[in-house]
């Protein structure tokens, strides 16, 4: 942890945790130098909250030893791992998270981005994608509290094919925590809950993690071809981002950018792994709450202070996080959750669970806004 963030933190972090190196390198063939962008990441990551080396200890701690506990409570509300291995997360700090996240971007898209030059210079251009990547990078390691990566592999293990990695960013968590003025325990709990869902989804849907794969796969390796459909339609273009700005059309930002420059194809995509990553969200945000005050005395109070403070931020804060599309994220937690809730009420939990029995019932963007258009098809 740099200069400046959390007292007494690190200390209980070197305690365990082990140095690695830079994600990806140059060599590798990618138009982003992922090792470039864990620098820049690491170099502009904001310092955390200053609390007392014993508060910063046993928060550490908790985050360790409260997994288990809270995967628990997921696998018996959701059904989903049952009899699967429990494995503990990873608490890390800001720059521990670049590094992590830099990783798990590289693994995902490598071989899926289009290299668009090879020429002397590419290694330049390679460096300014890295650069670009760790300014983004830096900007989310002060708001992420917690991330499932099933891309990654834990540092702590010698076995490759023990991919996933639950990664809990302790002075995000704690500093969340002081802002809410909520039960220090209970946070650490409630934020577990989320991410042990997230690696549940993952870990007990068998085919979810090389599907997810094979989308972005197929969005990637269609920017050249997507964008080139574009420079012939850009007249079209302007037209319509004029016409859906002024009249105030809902699907705004940079979601709806990216769509006016793709093509039908790369939107269907698109549309998959938004419909995907909504269901995702929703589905660990409603678990998180759904387990009751019997497992976190104070859910109640936490959800509703924590949905005020996604809602707040100063005007530069929110104008960053409408152009890094954070914004739209925070419109997936509660779709995702409604759809979630109104499956559950009409099915049941094991109904609802028919989502995750193939590709064909995910439900699509149009169903996450029309839980009864899902039900139909699924359940009929």
């Amino acid at each position: 942890m740099v200069s400046g963030t959390v007292a007494g933190v690190k200390p209980a972090l070197a305690a365990w945790s082990r140095p690695a190196g830079p994600a990806g390198s140059a060599e590798s063939n990618s138009p982003v130098d992922w090792s470039v962008a864990v620098s820049t990441g690491q170099a502009l990551a904001r310092g955390g909250p200053v609390v007392d080396p014993e508060d910063a200890r046993a928060a550490v701690a908790d985050l360790r030893s409260v997994t288990s506990a809270a995967e628990e409570h997921v696998r018996q509300l959701t059904g989903l791992g049952i009899g699967l291995p429990l494995h503990p997360a990873e608490v890390v700090d800001r720059p521990d998270w670049v590094r992590a996240a830099a990783g798990g971007l590289a693994a995902l898209t490598d071989g899926a981005l289009p290299v668009a030059y090879t020429g002397p210079l590419s290694g330049v251009f390679a460096g300014t994608a890295g650069m670009q990547a760790g300014m983004v990078l830096a900007f989310l390691s002060s708001r992420v509290l917690g991330q499932y990566d099933p891309f990654g592999v834990p540092e702590q293990t010698d076995d490759v094919s023990d991919s996933g990695r639950l990664l809990l960013v302790a002075p995000n968590i704690v500093a969340a925590q002081q802002a809410l003025q909520v039960s220090g325990a209970d946070f650490r709990l409630w934020v577990c809950l989320h991410e042990c869902t997230h690696r549940l989804q993952f870990t007990a849907v068998d085919w979810l993690r090389d599907y997810f794969a094979a989308e972005v796969g197929k969005l990637l390796s269609t920017v050249d071809e997507g964008a080139l459909d574009a420079l012939g339609r850009l007249p079209e273009i302007v037209r319509t981002a004029r016409q859906r700005f002024r009249s105030g059309a809902a699907r705004s930002g940079p979601v709806a950018l990216i769509e006016l420059v793709q093509s039908p194809e790369q939107r269907q995509v698109l549309d998959r792994l938004l419909a995907l990553s909504t269901l995702l969200e929703g589905h660990a945000d409603h678990v998180m709450d759904a387990v009751g005050p019997e497992v976190v005395p104070s859910v109640e109070v936490i959800r509703q202070r924590f949905t005020q403070r996604r809602k707040g931020g100063g005007l530069l804060d929110r104008v960053l996080r409408t152009l890094l599309g954070v914004e739209a994220k925070v419109r997936q937690y509660a779709e995702g959750s409604a759809f979630t809730k109104q499956v559950v009420e009409a099915v049941g939990m094991d109904g609802f669970n028919a989502v995750w029995t193939a590709p064909d019932t995910l439900p699509t963007r149009a169903e996450i806004t029309d839980p009864d258009a899902w039900l139909h098809r699924v359940h009929g």
